[in-house]
């Protein structure tokens, strides 16, 4: 058993603030872990409260570690990972992937109807769905946008993290920040947030910002052309790849359009081949049909697009799972979550040179296909089956991860990590859909607590097939459970000690006596300045108990400096360490620290006097 002292109450209110302070300089530094920092704040204030005991409450319980250690139980944490793993779901199955066809298809090929459009999807899909999903979903869109214009991608890539999270301080889930402050403010005694009660200074705010985003933001953002240097991903690369279309298919009947088929837009016909016979390009007035061969050029990424939808054809060129018992070949369910393709090279000396990939063996355990083949060289517009394999080849592979790993310890090919991409499962995106509007119809109506809601959704992901657990897993942030968690320990300490109130008192008078709309404006500008040094969640629970304490002094409704907390700190635009978002589109857009500056400190002052007004009138101040 520890030994127990006995420490003077501002002694150790004095020792929290002092931790508050370390945390605080740990959680800016970036080269310290944010895990570490959490896990670091954790113990020493576990170890400080279980040598000084400190009473809380007039039921004699202790500032122990049974009270230290409930931000790990607290139900806003719990709906973030839930969340996290719904929103996971949905990328995973390609719910959100309609949502760019159609904005392409709304436009009609104008760059500024395109570029408004999404941006003003991106905000309204953040208010019912974490930011970071829907910024890594947009970001091809607008890559794709930028190479229509032929200009970079520097004025547009930061606003899309900007509208994200301008959508993320509409509604309460919104942004993990936001759930986190509801459960701060629910462990001090205040009511929990309702899912819309800060949706209207919020959408006054995102309003404001949004119009600023799309007219101000680009002027003040560099437009760097591509970096010549910059390590390729390969995902512009060209694979050749077969497939032939079955009886059935919506495709028989189609017609080619200027030389084109209509359906591959995305790919580039090499060859067709019907009955034995080839049919070369360009395709005039030429209608698919069943049993036609189609050998086709094209993107990982857009290879994967078509082989995780296919209904239509069969991809030709690799090795199907055998049936135990029959020994016949089994079709693979393309769209099971976890499918996975991946590049391998053809290594000099491989037994596999000079072989077509039709006689290449990999264990059959293994259950990989090859779909396609990209060759330095020059381009090959013969079968599949028929490609004698070179030296330096490049694969394009399908199997399960584990199968694919197993490739490691192969000689005759070099399995390249960095380029796995997991396979969509399209066929479950209904459901996934169906989960996603049950979670936030029945948190919006208050028909269960979001909590609750959150968490049955997560189940239904993995039940319903939308999701495996091991991706279920991968998709909670240990960085939102560790800092929150550490928070919300910090937070009651604060004000079992008394830290909180000192802290208000203290900005009461550095403000004189000034009116409580002038507190609150003053209050928000303060946390939108830490919101940009720490990370939002982090500065969200710092700055709850000291919110309730000034609203208490000044006699106001707590919740009114709870909702400045949510709005101020998801006003995190002005450095990329200030949200996840800001860190996503940072190299695609080529970004420099100083081009979140100039173009985040002007937003963040205009949000800051929009809120100052606006609030002061809206609350009667």
């Amino acid at each position: 058993m520890a030994p127990m002292i006995d420490v003077d109450p501002p002694v150790l209110m004095w020792a929290t603030l002092g931790l508050g302070a370390l945390a605080i300089i740990g959680f800016a530094n970036r080269r310290i872990p944010l895990e570490a920092t959490s896990a670091a704040l954790l113990g020493l204030l576990l170890v400080l409260f279980a040598i000084a005991p400190l009473p809380v409450g007039i039921d004699g319980r202790m500032l122990d570690a049974t009270e230290l250690l409930r931000g790990f139980a607290n139900p806003a944490l719990i709906a973030v990972a839930a969340l996290l793993i719904i929103g996971h779901g949905m990328v995973r199955t390609g719910a959100l992937d309609a949502v760019s066809e159609i904005i392409f298809r709304i436009s009609r090929g104008s760059p500024a109807i395109a570029f408004t459009l999404t941006l003003a999807t991106a905000l309204v899909v953040s208010g019912a769905l974490n930011n970071t999903p829907v910024v890594v979903m947009f970001i091809p869109v607008l890559a794709a946008l930028a190479e229509r214009l032929g200009r970079g991608v520097g004025r547009i890539m930061m606003p899309l993290s900007y509208a994200a999270i301008l959508g993320g301080m509409t509604t309460l889930i919104g942004s993990s920040t936001n759930l986190l402050v509801s459960g701060t403010a629910v462990d001090l005694g205040l009511r929990p947030l309702g899912f819309f009660d800060f949706t209207i200074p919020g959408l006054v705010m995102a309003a404001v910002g949004l119009v600023y985003v799309l007219l101000i933001a680009p002027r003040l953002l560099p437009d760097r052309a591509p970096d010549p240097g910059a390590v390729s991903t390969g995902a512009g690369k060209q694979f050749v790849a077969q497939f032939s279309i079955e009886p059935g298919s919506e495709l028989v009947g189609q017609r080619s359009v200027g030389g084109l088929f209509p359906a591959f837009r995305d790919l580039t016909v090499m060859r067709l081949q019907r009955s034995g016979e080839i049919i070369p390009p360009p395709y005039e007035d030429v209608a698919l049909e069943a049993g036609d061969t189609i050998i086709v050029a094209t993107t990982r990424n857009a290879l994967a697009n078509i082989v995780a939808r296919a209904r239509w054809f069969q991809v030709s060129g690799g090795t199907a799972e055998a049936d135990e018992e029959t020994g016949e070949k089994k079709p693979e369910d393309k769209g099971r979550p976890g499918n996975v393709l991946a590049e391998a090279m053809v290594s000099p000396g491989s037994r596999m040179v000079g072989l077509p990939i039709e006689q290449i063996a990999f264990p059959a355990a293994e259950n990989i296909s090859v779909l396609g083949v990209q060759r330095r060289s020059r381009m090959t517009r013969s079968l599949i089956h028929e490609v004698r394999l070179e030296a330096g080849d490049v694969m394009l592979l399908q199997g399960r991860r584990n199968g694919l790993r197993r490739l490691r310890a192969n000689r005759d090919v070099v399995l390249m990590e960095w380029s796995a991409l997991e396979l969509r499962a399209y066929k479950h995106a209904r459901r996934a859909t169906l989960i996603f509007m049950a979670v936030v119809g029945l948190a919006a109506s208050g028909v269960l607590p979001i909590a609750v809601a959150a968490v049955a959704g997560a189940a239904l992901m993995i039940a319903s097939g939308a999701l495996n657990v091991r991706q279920a897993a991968r998709a909670i942030d240990r960085q939102i459970i560790l800092v929150g968690a550490a928070a919300l320990s910090l937070n009651a300490a604060l004000m079992a000690t008394g830290g909180a109130e000192f802290i208000a008192h203290g900005l009461l008078s550095a403000l004189d006596g000034a009116g409580p709309a002038y507190i609150l404006s003053a209050f928000f500008l303060l946390v939108a300045i830490f919101t940009n040094l720490l990370t939002n969640q982090a500065c969200a629970v710092l700055f709850t108990p000291i919110a309730i304490g000034l609203a208490t002094s000044l006699q106001v409704d707590p919740m009114v400096f709870v909702i400045a907390v949510v709005l101020a700190a998801n006003c995190s635009f002005a450095t990329p360490i200030g949200y996840i978002t800001n860190m996503l589109v940072m190299a695609p857009g080529r970004y420099r620290f100083i081009d979140f500056v100039r173009a985040g400190v002007p937003l963040i002052i205009l949000l800051w006097l929009t809120f100052s007004f606006f609030a002061a009138w809206y609350y009667e101040l």
